[in-house]
């Protein structure tokens, strides 16, 4: 990357905590207790394996993307229970991610089409794609100020402006095909996870490589998230393992086993309390001060592909193989 590319990130990237945010969620009482989720909604409207869900940032529209050739994305009304909108053909193929920016206003999602498109989350309408990657783009994820989305594909990392709606910069290439990248809670870090187990530290700012942890996992590093503090970062692996992390050592600090195939998603509660799984066995629920498991839901009568807790902290969505998209309630 160019030290002229360096720059432009670093004024892009770059989130002074004394700035005000655009859009704040106020938080509701968080959950007493998860051990008894209810199931609140099922959805049956996907013709194939849900792919991937979000919530929007006042937890109001849960959205849904659809696997195979559907490439359709739809989106849930919490309130009634009822799909409040759908996007016919936003995709080719798979919709693998979707993430939605902290000001509610615009969702992108990716897809194994090579391609990243941007919407207009009031009208649902098509605002700009990125065609820039050359092979399945399988992640995404957005700085906290809504500036920069980092994608994650088979051909590398690249980095976009959102303000510009343009290329930012790429990470790297071809010598790492990318399942999975998260952003810290500050937005300095990247954490990002590739196809045979090793996880890698960036630095948004720069765009330097901070720490790579070879061997993290024996297998495909299928999802990675930040605790909310930043202090740490979770993943998940085919390997049927999940892992804590340090952020500043790079060690690894808890395992959590239990599942007994391939674990596909991990969501973590605001709280920073509480981790979900989702794998062929059902959904976990994990303690993570202790490591414990705190309970598991059968929901689904197939693979849980994906799962994601509302931001209020007071729902968990999942999709699973079975075209089902439950939403839980959870502290009952």
């Amino acid at each position: 990357m160019s030290v002229a590319g360096a720059v432009a990130i670093t004024s892009l990237i770059q989130i002074p905590s004394a700035s005000p945010v655009e859009f704040q969620v106020t938080p509701v009482a968080q959950p007493s207790s998860v051990a008894n989720p209810q199931l609140l909604y099922t959805f049956t409207e996907h013709s194939g394996t849900i792919q991937s869900l979000a919530f929007t940032p006042d937890s109001r529209i849960l959205i849904s993307g659809g696997y195979d050739n559907e490439g359709i994305i739809r989106l849930w009304d919490m309130t009634t229970g009822r799909r409040k909108g759908i996007i016919k053909r936003a995709h080719k193929t798979a919709v693998e991610s979707i993430v939605i920016s902290p000001d509610g206003q615009t969702l992108a999602s990716c897809s194994d089409d090579n391609t990243i498109n941007l919407w207009n989350l009031k009208s649902y309408k098509f605002t700009r794609s990125f065609v820039e990657h050359t092979s399945n783009v399988l992640s995404l994820a957005m700085t906290p100020n809504g500036k920069v989305l980092v994608s994650g594909a088979l051909d590398g990392i690249r980095m976009w402006d959102l303000l510009q709606q343009r290329p930012l910069a790429t990470l790297t290439r071809f010598d790492n095909s990318i399942n999975t990248v998260a952003i810290s809670p500050d937005g300095q870090t990247l954490a990002s996870g590739d196809n045979v187990g090793v996880i890698k530290l960036w630095d948004l700012n720069s765009g330097r490589l901070i720490r790579t942890i070879s061997g993290a996992h024996s297998n495909t590093v299928t999802k990675i998230v930040f605790t909310p503090d930043g202090r740490s970062f979770i993943s998940a692996s085919r390997d049927r393992t999940i892992k804590l992390w340090s952020v500043t050592t790079g060690q690894s600090v808890r395992a959590l086993t239990g599942h007994n195939n391939w674990v596909n998603d991990i969501a973590i509660n605001p709280n920073g309390q509480t981790l979900a799984s989702a794998a062929k066995d059902g959904i976990k629920l994990w303690n993570l001060t202790t490591g414990e498991l705190i309970t598991t839901l059968y929901g689904h009568s197939d693979w849980v592909s994906a799962i994601a807790f509302s931001p209020d902290g007071t729902k968990l969505a999942s999709g699973g193989f079975d075209t089902r998209v439950n939403v839980w309630l959870l502290g009952l």
